[in-house]
């Protein structure tokens, strides 16, 4: 199970740099200064403006590389993609071809004009913006659920709803190796390192592989209920794992231990993000807001309000933006009626 809060003590959490304060000391040294100028930020900057995107839920959102556009999957089956300017989101194209519903996409890690969807349709696909076309469809054997491109750009890894990882080449289109797994897979991610790979279980654990090679490096036992999502932080130096037990757990990469735990939400978490810089994590669940922390102390940054539960959370790469969706009802004419959205928090609030 996770490690309670009030269990960390200083061999747990380890110094947050050379010379620098425990972050276990923070809390009665109150806000960080990082804290107190983000804090100033967002109340300047603290408007979310939503834009049309799709005629259904949407599921899934995410940053091109280069932070110019944003991509959106939906429960309609398709993907849209926006461009940023300035403060909005200009709607660019949409993309069609998927039979199902479009669960979760991800661009490439270095080349910002193309991404990939996976579908229920037993499907995945590449697409290129400068084209606007499919460029590959790639067939696997179940109703894919998640997907995630390798950070050195060469491999793609897709979960389906059968707990089979299929690790695809994303120049031949072919698949290089497939796992079954005995365990509910929820996400999956590679290390920024491109050596380990790293899946989150209905068990509450992180199964570890070693990468190319696929074999079994460590399981951790991270929560008492089913483990829901993992990402990791740019710099490398962390990762984090949302739960059922409406926990969110921030690890050291390297000694893969818990260092700190996140306990403001109180429904199971189902997105999270870091920012550019490493030093917030966004966390969403079925809660009315979503809570911005700050990694290295914990410490409550910022809540954005929200009028429903959110599926999909994103940090853009290089801005204190972020990007999410939520489940949405287009209450004017018919209250069961799905909105859609793609809402964008940061903004000047005299935009």
């Amino acid at each position: 199970m996770a490690i309670p809060a009030t269990s960390m003590g200083p061999s747990a959490l380890g110094q947050s740099g050379p010379g620098s304060m425990a972050p276990w000391c923070s809390v009665t040294s109150g806000p960080t200064r990082y804290v107190l100028g983000m804090q100033e930020l967002f109340r300047g900057h603290s408007k979310t403006r939503e834009f049309p995107a799709h005629s259904a839920k949407v599921h899934s959102v995410a940053w091109s590389c280069d932070g110019r556009r944003l991509a959106s999957g939906s429960f309609d089956k398709t993907a849209s993609v926006f461009l940023l300017e300035k403060d909005r989101l200009v709607k660019e194209n949409n993309y069609r071809g998927h039979g199902d519903s479009v669960d979760q996409l991800c661009w490439h890690p270095s080349n910002p004009d193309l991404f990939v969807t996976a579908s229920g349709d037993k499907t995945i696909r590449i697409w290129d913006v400068r084209t606007t076309k499919c460029i590959a469809t790639v067939n696997t054997k179940g109703e894919n659920i998640n997907i995630c491109w390798s950070p050195d750009g060469q491999t793609i890894a897709v979960g389906n709803k059968d707990d089979v990882v299929t690790f695809i080449d994303a120049k031949t289109h072919r698949s290089k190796a497939e796992e079954q797994f005995k365990f509910e897979v929820n996400e999956i991610s590679w290390n920024n390192d491109n050596n380990m790979f790293f899946l989150t279980n209905g068990n509450g654990c992180i199964n570890i592989l070693s990468y190319p090679e696929l074999k079994p490096v460590q399981s951790i036992n991270a929560h008492p209920s089913n483990c829901i999502c993992i990402k990791f932080d740019p710099m490398g130096k962390y990762f984090a794992t949302g739960s059922a037990d409406a926990l969110v757990s921030l690890w050291d990469v390297d000694e893969l231990v818990c260092v700190r735990c996140f306990s403001r939400l109180d429904w199971p978490v189902r997105t999270l993000s870091f920012s550019h810089d490493g030093k917030m994590l966004a966390s969403a669940s079925e809660d009315h807001f979503i809570d911005i922390a700050e990694v290295e102390t914990g410490d409550k940054l910022w809540e954005v309000q929200c009028e429903s539960p959110t599926f999909t959370v994103a940090w853009h790469p290089k801005r204190p933006l972020l990007a999410f969706a939520c489940d949405d009802k287009d209450g004017k004419y018919d209250s069961s009626r799905e909105a859609g959205t793609v809402k964008l928090f940061g903004l000047p609030n005299d935009s």
